[in-house]
């Protein structure tokens, strides 16, 4: 579970990074970035997940928690390790897309109200749309993780005081609502994504009748005829 929300935040924060660097530095990018290059980033990306989860194992942080029926980290275990983990799971990685995002806004405005073509940045449909994306995901994901994350930084400044004094209701709707983030990328992309919605659209289809989408499967893998005897195919209009 740790491996799964920690490796969700680091990933939003990478997708900013690339946007950024993509959309405000177009030219670097292709210059610098290789496709082989994304193999190392995802694993750059997982091995400092599992980086951030190794202290856990030595604090005693990881426990069974009985207000949300499994096994969690545990915000009054330590302190200083509650502390580090707001920061590098939610505070550092909100400031760094806030800053990507922000840079992309501002040169996204700056295109607009160039009065000459030739002086406007590269920007491309493509490129906007990903973007808008990519940030209605990461603001869902500050609203969502803000209060899990508020009610941690509140107890690792004094546990003893404030781990009593936060309500259970509080504290179970903020870990659900945590989660419940991943089920609202999923409509996200649904919503503003033109081949997610493309897709979502084959595979209800497919539910709903599973004959006609084996039969147009089976019509698209046969390949059209080049001609007949009654039109032959002429050579030289190829």
């Amino acid at each position: 579970m740790g491996l799964s929300a920690t490796g969700s935040v680091f990933n939003i924060t990478a997708i900013a990074i690339n946007c950024y660097c993509h959309i405000c530095h177009s030219v670097a990018y292709h210059q610098i970035c290789w496709p082989w290059h994304t193999s190392l980033y995802v694993c750059l990306i997982w091995l400092l997940t599992v980086g951030t989860l190794v202290p856990n194992f030595f604090v005693g942080s990881l426990a069974y928690n009985p207000r949300i029926y499994s096994c969690t980290f545990t915000q009054t275990a330590s302190a200083r390790c509650t502390m580090a983990v707001v920061i590098v799971h939610f505070l550092l990685p909100v400031a760094v897309v806030s800053f990507c995002y922000l840079r992309i806004w501002l040169l996204v405005l700056q295109a607009r109200r160039r009065a000459k073509p030739e002086t406007k940045p590269c920007l491309k449909p493509g490129n906007i749309q990903s973007f808008l994306t990519t940030f209605v995901v990461f603001v869902i994901f500050a609203i969502c993780w803000a209060p899990l994350n508020g009610i941690g930084l509140a107890v690792a400044i004094d546990p003893e005081a404030i781990a009593p004094c936060v309500p259970e209701g509080l504290f179970v709707a903020s870990y659900f609502l945590a989660y419940f983030n991943s089920c609202l990328n999923a409509i996200v992309y649904g919503l503003l994504n033109q081949n997610f919605r493309r897709e979502y659209r084959r595979i209800v289809s497919a539910l709903w009748n599973p004959r006609r989408c084996v039969q147009d499967a089976s019509k698209g893998s046969q390949a059209p005829p080049l001609g007949n005897a009654h039109h032959p195919v002429r050579l030289d209009t190829l």
